[in-house]
């Protein structure tokens, strides 16, 4: 037996993560990136430009897991620094709220939520931006559209695995959506 240093505790290594994902839902947090103006008013909703595995490219909110021992909020800022750069500047309320729950199946069809890897529960937020977004990681880009724009059937089909759906849900939310 080899012994194991953990240096990133709440992390899964990859093989864990796949046993897991195959036995049980994993928590993940959904984020809709917004600007707003001085009143409130969400003026525009940030989506992500991603490449998917298998090479298609499609336009994504900001999701990931929560990991073990960590605070839902502190996975929501954690996921917006890491998609959208550390000067974003999300303002996430001390004891945020989600909009909605979204289960993700593997099965397609079950929900309007898939993800093929495996069953997820995502707790979903709409979250004020005031920096400057500058996408990182497995991001290409990250694009502002007004929310019409972001409703729109040409960029609705630029999403996957339900991500449209949970986006007109949370600009149906905050009265955006007519």
């Amino acid at each position: 037996m080899t012994e194991m240093t953990d240096t990133a505790p709440g992390w899964l290594s990859p093989n864990e993560l796949e046993a897991a994902r195959a036995r049980m839902p994993i928590l993940y947090v959904d984020a809709v990136p917004v600007r707003v103006d001085d009143t409130g008013t969400v003026t525009h909703v940030g989506l992500l430009l991603r490449i998917g595995a298998d090479g298609t490219v499609s336009r994504a909110l900001v999701s990931g897991r929560v990991l073990l021992h960590e605070r839902v909020r502190d996975a929501l800022i954690r996921h917006l620094e890491k998609d959208l750069g550390p000067v974003a500047l999300p303002r996430v309320p001390t004891s945020p709220q989600p909009f909605t729950i979204a289960e993700y199946f593997p099965t397609p069809g079950v929900t309007p939520y898939h993800d093929p890897r495996q069953h997820a529960v995502s707790l979903a937020y709409v979250v004020p931006v005031a920096g400057d977004c500058r996408p990182r990681q497995d991001a290409l880009d990250l694009v502002w559209f007004t929310p019409e724009e972001a409703a729109s059937p040409l960029v609705q089909q630029e999403m996957e695995g339900g991500h449209g759906t949970l986006l007109k849900q949370a600009l149906a939310h905050v009265g955006r959506l007519s």
